[in-house]
């Protein structure tokens, strides 16, 4: 068995609809910008997976957008519907049905930190062959990922939380800590939900491996905003 072996990513997406998706970036953008752009984060984040020899799942968002996405990114991906009334629930229930399919470890990225690196989502999974949990917090006070043990699965974390705020990690370490967790809490990275995140990712990615990726590349048409 290789160190992927027993495990599985769950890739949290939302269909690309103007009105729908990063409404905070789309304060500062066009609309059409912020779709095609949020098109090439789900782009990027789907070649780094791809990389590893390691089964994922695409979870989209709407529940009903299946035939869309498949039309839009092809039917050689697995997909399956995010159900639940809100985010915690979408998550809590997207672990369930995947360690029910039979995987022991599994990990939930989101869409929004289009530049992160496949190391981390490594190092994520190997800390969960000697930890309870892995988290991977975001600058913005959320978490940019969220992974557990069949064993250890602790569905508490995801109910009762302030979806949507500054205080998601805390309040998620804060469950973890009471059920005293061995927790692995992987380094910081940036969220791109507001202009400001956009020119930080453009920044400091124009002279690295990511200045080569789909979404730096669609930025640098608009190279004078930044």
């Amino acid at each position: 068995m290789n160190d992927w072996d027993d495990g599985c990513i769950l890739f949290f997406v939302k269909y690309p609809e103007k009105g729908r998706i990063k409404r905070r970036l789309s304060a500062d953008l066009d609309e059409a910008i912020t779709v095609e752009l949020y098109k090439n984060f789900i782009l990027d984040l789907l070649s780094t997976l791809e990389k590893f020899v390691v089964e994922f799942r695409i979870c989209f968002y709407p529940h009903n957008s299946r035939e869309k996405f498949m039309e839009w990114l092809g039917t050689q991906y697995s997909y399956i519907p995010q159900i639940g009334k809100d985010l915690g629930q979408r998550m809590k229930n997207s672990f369930i049905q995947t360690f029910a399919e039979g995987f022991q470890r599994v990990i939930i990225i989101g869409s929004d930190s289009p530049d992160l690196p496949g190391a981390l989502i490594k190092e994520a999974f190997l800390s969960l062959k000697t930890h309870h949990a892995v988290i991977g917090p975001s600058f913005d006070g959320g978490y940019y990922l969220i992974g557990f043990k069949v064993s250890t699965f602790l569905s508490e974390v995801f109910e009762g939380i302030n979806w949507s705020t500054d205080t998601v990690f805390q309040e998620t370490l804060n469950v973890l800590e009471k059920a005293k967790y061995n927790i692995y809490i992987l380094p910081k990275w940036r969220d791109v939900d507001t202009f400001t995140d956009l020119k930080d990712l453009f920044q400091r990615n124009r002279d690295t491996k990511f200045g080569s990726s789909k979404t730096i590349s669609y930025l640098s048409k608009y190279e004078e905003m930044f």
